[in-house]
Formats: C-alpha cells, structure tokens, sequence
C-alpha cells in the first residue's frame, strides 16, 4: 500500500512500516533498520510524531495503530477534497457568469497552441470517472497512443473506452497489434471507411474537437449543451454502423493470424494490403484464407464473407500461427 495519498511521502512511510513490523524503536535501532544515520533517523520519528503515526515511549518510539492514525489522515483527506469539490464547483460558476449573458462560452472554449491541446487532451481523460468516446483518424496531429498515459490509467480505474478508427489506420504496420493490445486492456475498438472528424467525448459531459488538420493546433472544448447532444448522436451513429476490427476471445487469448486475416479481410483489404499489414508473405494469407475457405465450405470470398459475418471465429481448425 502506498500512503503518498495520504500526504505521507515515501521515506517516513518506511519509517513508520519499519516500527509497525519491529516494534518501538529508538533513532539508533530505526537507523540500523532503514540503513541510514541516527540523525537522519530522528528526524523521521520527529515528522511521524507531528503527525500522529509514533509516540515517544521510555525512550523509544512506539507506531500508533494504522487503523486509527492512518483512517484520521484518511477522513481528514476526503474532507479536503469534499472542500476542494465545492471550489472547484464555486469557481466553475464564476468562470461562466463572466461576459455577456448566455454567452457562447457557457457553450464551448477555444483552445489555441499546441502545449495547450495536449494539456485539455490529457486532462479530459483524466478527469473521466465512467466513460470515453473516440474517433480516431490517421496521423495524430498532436500526440500519439504512445504518449497518452491517460489512457492507461484512465482503463484501470474502470474508464470503458469505445473507439472508432478510420479504416486507413488498420493499414499501418502493426496497427493490429496495438488494437489487441487495446482489446485486451478492456476497450473496445471498431473501424469504418471514413469518419467526419476527430473527436473524443468524456462522461457525456465533456468533448474534445481538434479545429485544423494544418496550421497553428487548436481545438475546441465543448460542454453541456445542444452541440455536444449532437457530437454523442453522431458518435453513436457511427459506432453502430463500423465493424468490429476483431471479435473477442472467450478465453481471452489474444488474436492469432487467421483471426488477424479475418479482421482485414471483413474490412475489406486485397491479400497484399493484408500480408503487408501482417508481414507475411501474400501466398501465407491466399493458403490460409483456402483453408477457411474449405472448413466453412464456402466456394467464393463473398460466402466466405457471409459465413465470418455470423460466427465470431476464423472456420479453421489448425493451430494459431
């Protein structure tokens, strides 16, 4: 467990493990069990005893019981974010009631420079507590999936995340890899030929529109209000009519080559669009495609086609490459 959220940074923290695990202790005997100085560790029984994690006992320094200490710092903590909330809620309602009223800032903000788009990028994913909606075009304009650490952590506070991609982005080396690599991190990942626009959609609450493909950077922050209505409507819209880039697993497994195969060729590539995107040779994905051919008993690609259109697995029985 980590008490950084607690206000309690990592050194006293060990301090304090180390009295809870080994008994009082005075500087001498912490120092030895930290292997540092006897000064340096008084100083962190000092800072324990001012907050209320040890005691001076006979001479030595007793932990007081975490369940009382560490659930005082606890309240004392959610107290200052409950005050922190209402600031934020006080000065959310100053920053509307500035200009005119009904002004079109109560609707979006402008964001202009590239520093400033990223920082909106980063925060609106980071302040999501439920959902996110992408679309995703090809050729980030200002960060990559690379150097979106909010994604992540926004995944593993439970964040469900649906994106769609534009059909070009699966012809990018390795793109299928990152897109299993994405499913298996919970999202859940469509494609379709063409989308209207990039755009990400926090909460409901919250959307995100980069202004210009070229040009200075800038982006449009769009709250409450008919617009972003019409930004989810679209979103939904679209995520309704794009096609699954794979089907998931039900062991969990990640996709093999068939089912990479099967995602390009629902997608609608040729054989050497695909054996690039999946270096492999064309005549790798023509004999693999035979075989699926033959398992679903199908004489064309178009009953192929409709056959993986209703069965979530590639139709061969061979191991996966």
């Amino acid at each position: 467990m980590k008490l950084t959220a607690l206000g309690i940074s990592p050194e006293p923290e060990r301090a304090y493990r180390a009295l809870v695990v080994g008994g009082p202790a005075d500087a001498p005997m912490l120092a030895n069990a930290l292997d540092t100085d006897s000064d340096h560790a008084q100083k962190l029984l000092d800072e324990l005893t001012q907050t209320g994690l040890a005691s001076p006992e006979s001479g030595r320094y007793r932990a007081a019981p975490p369940e009382i200490a560490l659930r005082a710092l606890l309240v004392r903590r959610r107290d200052e974010l409950g005050h922190a909330e209402a600031a934020l809620a006080e000065l959310a309602e100053l920053f509307r009631s500035q200009g005119d009223a009904g002004s079109i800032r109560d609707l979006i903000e402008v964001v202009t420079g590239a520093e400033g788009v990223r920082q909106r990028f980063l925060q609106i994913q980071s302040a999501a507590t439920k959902d996110l909606r992408a679309f995703v075009k090809p050729q980030p304009i200002l960060i990559s999936a690379q150097e979106n650490p909010a994604e992540g952590e926004a995944l593993a506070r439970g964040v469900t995340y649906r994106v769609v991609l534009e059909r070009a982005l699966l012809e990018q080396p390795g793109m299928l890899g990152n897109v299993a690599d994405t499913l298996a991190a919970g999202e859940q990942v469509r494609a379709t030929n063409l989308l209207p626009l990039r755009m990400m959609i926090a909460d409901g609450q919250i959307g995100l529109v980069p202004l210009a493909e070229s040009g200075e950077p800038g982006a449009v922050v769009v709250h409450p209000s008919g617009l972003l209505d019409a930004l989810i409507g679209l979103f939904e819209l679209v995520w309704q009519q794009a096609a699954e880039v794979f089907e998931a697993n039900d062991d969990g497994a990640p996709p093999g080559l068939d089912e990479r195969i099967v995602a390009l060729l629902l997608q609608g590539f040729p054989d050497k669009a695909i054996a690039k995107q999946l270096e492999v040779s064309p005549r790798t994905v023509q004999r693999r495609i035979k075989l699926m051919m033959d398992t679903a008993n199908a004489h064309t690609r178009v009953q192929l086609g409709y056959w993986l259109a209703r069965h979530s697995v590639a139709p061969t029985s061979e191991t996966r490459d």
